[in-house]
């Protein structure tokens, strides 16, 4: 049997302890890290029909999905909520929901919430307020909407209504203290 000089056997202990320390630090991160679920469906899971728009032969009952995040940062003012489909508009996008001066205490939204009270709506793809339901072509991929919660140093009252999703995104800039999102899919 071959011995293992005891300087050796020190390093490889140090190496193995420096790893289980960066292995539960990491852990310890992504459970406190600012996060949003879509309680009932995974990163990535397909929206039922009724979370789909109601006109235009869409087929759903424009109710919006439930969020939930948790772990927002210190300092949070504020929170924002949008709704972006990336593969709307032949690649350009569409947005189909912004929401925000939603205020510090709140944790979430439930499923057909059209916003909480005192918070602000932006404008949405059909240029006025609110959630406005997916309706991808029929026999095309399942879309991806982009839901992502935005923790704000800004004041629940800081931004006008009916910010457009640019505008709401060069009003936000330099005030985001953390973003997180979740991957939602819908296909008819």
């Amino acid at each position: 049997m071959t011995r293992i000089p005891l300087t050796l056997a020190r390093r490889l202990l140090s190496v193995g302890a420096c790893a289980l320390l960066a292995y539960a630090s990491a852990h310890a991160y992504a459970a406190q890290a600012f996060a949003v679920s879509s309680p009932g469906l995974a990163d990535g899971g397909t929206l039922n029909a009724s979370h789909a728009a109601s006109a235009n032969n869409c087929g759903g009952g424009n109710v919006s999905p439930a969020l939930q995040w948790h772990n927002a940062p210190a300092g949070t003012k504020s929170f924002a909520v949008t709704i972006f489909d990336p593969d709307g508009a032949k690649g350009l996008g569409i947005v189909h929901w912004i929401v925000y001066g939603i205020a510090p205490a709140t944790t979430g939204l439930a499923e057909g919430e059209a916003a909480p009270a005192g918070s602000v709506a932006g404008t949405n793809r059909t240029g006025g307020p609110g959630y406005y339901g997916p309706c991808p072509p029929v026999g095309e991929v399942p879309h991806h909407y982009l839901a992502q919660v935005y923790a704000l140093d800004l004041p629940p009252d800081a931004l006008p209504a009916g910010l457009t999703r640019d505008a709401f995104h060069a009003a936000i800039k330099d005030h985001v203290l953390a973003a997180t999102s979740t991957v939602l899919r819908y296909g008819r």
